[in-house]
């Protein structure tokens, strides 16, 4: 099968697509046909191994995890003789590591579930990991109705799932992103649209109750104070505010930094989410798999609106 590999860590063109063996399924698990994947920020981190600290997870010298991604989307090609919940021929998505790749073995019981009727491998693929990110760092705020909510980096992946989440929670969201995708934020449930390349939302004498750096650029330090008292600045980048959550634990304002890991219960509930009308995952570009360099290379120009999604077996539908 076809997979995108990588044996040293570098700029996106130590990145090559190759033959590899394809997996066979455990007795507990379905290999899934993957049609749609995507290029995350945390692909790239891996794939630079910066900051440093991802050598000690994947390899000091070079990555023991050659495939990387962790969206997919795809049919149900086997399954193992104790699986119960699937059926070859299931359009299913969900989180694996290894998903640029053709093929994939997922754990019924784990990040697998049935795509929602109307969906297309693509956004199907683009929907989970921001979501699982956003909700996560929005747990991590305490965010709930009527919270004053700024999202800097609105129209990233997590930017735009912690804005429909926070609108469905009942907050007040404030969305920080460049002028050009305004309209588009305030379409997922946006209250007030900052555009940063115009103003500076730490400067327009508002507080929140929370802070959100949806994509690792902003600091405690530039916006404590826009935060009321007891307020909290959810951080989801940069190593520096960890010491800082733990200096302002007991502090009147402080810094949270999330470490909760996938759990089924998130994939479980976008499924839901679109289902019923009040989530949709934005995706930007889609690529061939061939293309993953172009693909790699436009994430790390963070100029991208949600997802950037690969496709195999042809065009996704």
């Amino acid at each position: 099968m076809k997979a995108v590999v990588h044996d040293r860590y570098g700029p996106p063109e130590v990145l090559r697509v190759e033959e590899v063996e394809r997996p066979v399924p455990a007795d507990d698990e379905v290999l899934v046909r993957v049609h749609a994947t995507t290029v995350t920020q945390t692909d790239c981190h891996m794939r630079r191994a910066r900051p440093f600290f991802w050598r000690f997870m994947l390899g000091l010298r070079r990555p023991r995890r050659k495939v990387l991604g962790t969206e997919f989307a795809g049919v149900v090609e086997e399954i193992g003789s104790s699986v119960t919940q699937f059926e070859i021929g299931d359009r299913v998505f969900g989180l694996r590591s290894g998903a640029h790749a053709e093929y994939l073995c997922v754990r019924e019981a784990r990040l697998v579930v049935r795509m929602p009727d109307r969906m297309t491998f693509e956004q199907a693929a683009g929907t989970c990991d921001g979501m699982y990110q956003a909700r996560n760092a929005l747990r991590a705020g305490r965010v709930d109705k009527d919270t004053r909510l700024v999202i800097y980096g609105a129209s990233g992946s997590l930017g735009t799932a912690a804005v429909q989440l926070a609108a469905n929670l009942g907050a007040h969201v404030t969305a920080v992103c460049n002028g050009r995708n305004a309209e588009l934020v305030r379409s997922l449930g946006a209250d007030e649209v900052v555009d940063y390349e115009r103003e500076d939302f730490t400067r327009n004498g508002q507080t929140y109750d929370v802070v959100l750096d949806a994509v690792g650029k902003h600091s405690f330090l530039r916006c404590r104070r826009s935060l009321v008292p007891g307020g909290i600045y959810v951080a989801t980048d940069r190593l520096y505010n960890l010491p800082l959550a733990l200096l302002t634990r007991w502090s009147s304002r402080r810094v949270v930094f999330d470490f909760a890991g996938h759990d089924r219960e998130s994939v479980l509930l976008v499924k839901e989410l679109v289902e019923a009308g009040r989530y949709r995952p934005i995706i930007d570009r889609t690529y061939p798999l061939e293309d993953v360099v172009e693909a790699t290379t436009y994430v790390e120009s963070w100029q991208k609106t949600g997802n950037v999604v690969l496709t195999l077996n042809g065009v996704a539908r």
